[in-house]
Parts: C-alpha cells; structure tokens; sequence
C-alpha cells in the first residue's frame, strides 16, 4: 500500500509561493489501477513525483510497501550525456537487475535501433518517452507510474504499449495520468480528480472525467 499522511507540497520560486497540495490523506491499495485527471499546473505529475519518491512532501509523510516505477513519461529522467544503453544499464545496476538481460528487453521494446547507442541529450521527446517505457517495463515493480506515455512511436509501438499496460494493470498497480478519458477508461477502473490543492477520488473513470469537465467549464 501507498499511503498520504496530511501531505502537502509547496515550491518556493524567488518570491513566489505557490502551494500545490494541502493535507492530503489517501490510501493507494495493490492491485488498484486509477487514473487522473486536472488541469494543466494543478498537480498532476508533482503527485506523480511524490508517490514515486522523487520529490519530498513539504510536510506531512508518505509510506510506500510497494515498489514504484519513476513517472514513464516525455519529462526527461536519464542522464542526457549518456547513451541510452548507458542509463539501461546504470539503472539495472541500481535495482540490481542483470545488465544485459535489461539492455536486451528495452532494445527490443523501445525499438530506437542505433540511437540506443546515442546519447540521449539527441532524442526527441517520442524517443526519451520510449526508452523510459522500455526501461521501466523491463523491471519487475510492483506499482506502475504512466504519465501520458501511449502515444508515444508510431501505430506498433503504442499496441505493444498497450499489451504491456494492460498486463501490469491486471498483474501489478498502475497510476495513469491523461487528458484523453477514453485512455484513462481503457486501463483504469477507478478515477481521481486534481484540484484546487486536493484530490478526490470516484469508482469509475467517467465520474471523474465528468467532475473534470464541470470544473473546467466553470473555470472558462
């Protein structure tokens, strides 16, 4: 389980404060697979961040029994002088996965042919958004972080994108961030709403996609 205690989260940019979580409290549970929804800036891939560990809480603490996936998405998570063969096998080294057998399985799935072998501060964003799918993928976590990844390569790409989501989703945890509800619908039973420094949560997606859709209306 993954849990919020009274977490909240603000960044401090000069003289600007701005506060992006207030006393979130919720439990994530094994096998649960949610997606999210929110406005561009209201939080989504900070709460990302903060369930993966990447980023700290301001106050509050957060208890992970899970083992969790960094945010597979276009924001760039490797180091850009490396190549990608280099960062796939720092990485397994870090989780102590076998370095071939984890260069192998992203060579094969991200499908980048020579540019594996390019530094990654020469991809595109598609690219980056593949070799962190393929990475992520080929590690054994038991909770997924995807942020708006599917459409990532060309029409092959995003169906193997899928086969492999939908596994972890019936196998594993995931968490989903997308603008698209038909994508949050197609992986997610449940839904959650971002919002003005909360989140709350619905059984189905298409509660939460209406909820988003009156906010943003009202906000327009």
């Amino acid at each position: 389980m993954i849990a919020f205690h009274d977490v909240s989260k603000t960044y401090h940019i000069r003289k600007f404060e701005k506060r992006v979580f207030t006393n979130l409290n919720f439990a994530i549970h094994p096998g649960e697979s949610i997606g999210i929804c929110g406005a561009n800036g209201a939080g989504k891939s900070t709460l990302m961040r903060l369930i993966a560990g990447v980023e700290q809480p301001t106050s509050g603490r957060i208890t992970r029994g899970l083992s969790t996936s960094w945010p597979i998405g276009y924001a760039n998570c490797f180091q850009s002088s490396l190549t990608g063969a280099d960062n796939a096998r720092f990485i397994a080294r870090i989780y102590g996965e076998d370095e071939e057998q984890i260069l192998d399985f992203v060579q094969d799935f991200a499908q980048l042919g020579p540019y594996l072998y390019q530094p990654v501060h020469t991809y595109s964003a598609g690219m980056n958004a593949r070799l962190a799918f393929g990475i992520s993928l080929a590690i054994s976590f038991q909770c997924y972080l995807v942020d708006e990844v599917t459409s990532a390569g060309d029409e092959r790409f995003r169906v193997r994108c899928e086969e492999a989501l939908l596994h972890r989703r019936d196998n594993a945890t995931l968490i989903m961030i997308s603008h698209d509800p038909g994508t949050l619908r197609q992986f997610c039973r449940r839904g959650a709403v971002v919002y003005g420094g909360n989140l709350v949560f619905f059984d189905t997606i298409d509660e939460a996609s209406e909820v988003h859709h009156r906010l943003q209306m009202r906000a327009a």
